[in-house]
């Protein structure tokens, strides 16, 4: 599970309305028949539009100031291995999101009313979405890259010759195309994957518009907190704040796997992120130090991740390779993470 909570930004400034992220989060169901469309919903409504979250989101926002953020966007990003394990994406997912809010509202360090912070308090609006495609910076674009250049200026010389403002072999060069596309590494059914493409498998995920302001409109929740769940004397008296984000992400992971069943890898786990960004060599350590059934099943997911697994069986004793094997680690696991390829 890859979760990602952001405020949502137009260049340097905050967005005065959640219009152009609704209507961005709208564009799945273009096309799509009644019957097909995946409409908003919260905690306890479904079907809403998207008209009423705007009105909603866009009328909470009292007394912000212009140089902060009016609402967060939270991603939940299954793995497909995560997502194998659902038997209906769109009903799972949302039971799914309305556990993982009950987190999201007992991860503050607050009080309302002198009662914490329950899901009651959040004001949200969540969007599953079932397609993705591929971007830039994905590794399959990148190690195109050279190919498709080539033929993109293949391809525009074709068009100048063919309008008389250039001389050539349009044949040859309709060839050359064809043996590039052959050469290029990552393609799908056959066809190059480019910028756009729809990327295949099951790609459901979740997007979630959570208010900067509570219910009542009075109380400030941020998860962008810059302080972790603590208490500070504030004119005399103490006063709780802050967002623990460690326990959100933990408890989200932790939902998913009780409520379907889910037996977790260690290199799918938030605590293995986490190890891997701040001690890289205590995460190769512990994925060697792993029964060998479940370090079978975490090459097999580093290796589907586009990292080289031979590198990693390597003895613990042989410390230069050990160190490469890291580097090399580090190096494609944070693409990885970056594309959300994988479920950490």
């Amino acid at each position: 599970m890859y979760i990602t909570i952001t405020p949502q930004k137009l260049g340097d400034s905050y967005a005065e309305s959640v219009a152009d992220f609704v209507a961005y989060l709208e564009k799945e169901n273009e096309d799509k028949s009644v019957e097909d469309i995946e409409p908003f919903f919260n905690q306890y409504g479904d079907a809403i539009s998207s008209k009423q979250v705007i009105h909603d989101i866009d009328g909470n926002t009292s007394k912000l100031k212009k140089n902060e953020p009016k609402f967060y966007s939270i991603t939940l990003n299954p793995s497909q291995y995560e997502l194998k394990k659902l038997q209906n994406h769109s009903e799972a997912l949302k039971e799914y999101t309305r556990e993982v809010m009950k987190s999201y509202a007992a991860s503050f360090n607050r009080e309302i009313n002198g009662r914490p912070v329950t899901v009651d308090d959040i004001k949200y609006y969540a969007k599953i979405e079932h397609e993705r495609t591929y971007k830039g910076t994905d590794k399959a674009i990148q190690e195109n890259a050279p190919y498709h250049k080539k033929i993109v200026a293949l391809k525009n010389e074709i068009q100048q010759i063919k309008s008389g403002r250039q001389t050539g072999d349009i044949t040859e060069k309709q060839q050359q195309i064809k043996q590039l596309e052959k050469e290029a590494p990552r393609k799908i059914n056959g066809q190059l994957i480019v910028q756009g493409m729809a990327k295949e498998g099951s790609q459901s995920h979740i997007h979630i518009i959570v208010s900067r302001k509570d219910q009542s409109n009075r109380y400030s929740l941020s998860p962008g907190s810059k302080y972790k769940a603590s208490e500070v004397k504030l004119n005399g008296k103490t006063v709780k704040r802050g967002f623990d984000r460690d326990a959100f992400y933990k408890n989200a992971e932790t939902t998913f796997d009780k409520l379907f069943d889910y037996k977790r890898n260690y290199v799918e786990t938030y605590q293995a992120r986490k190890t891997f960004v701040k001690q890289p060599q205590q995460y190769y350590m512990s994925i060697m130090g792993l029964p060998a059934n479940e370090k079978a099943i975490a090459f097999k997911m580093l290796g589907k991740a586009g990292l080289s697994t031979p590198l990693m069986n390597i003895p613990t004793n042989k410390v230069q390779l050990v160190m490469k094997a890291i580097k090399q680690l580090k190096r494609g696991m944070g693409k990885a993470i970056e594309s959300g390829s994988i479920g950490i």
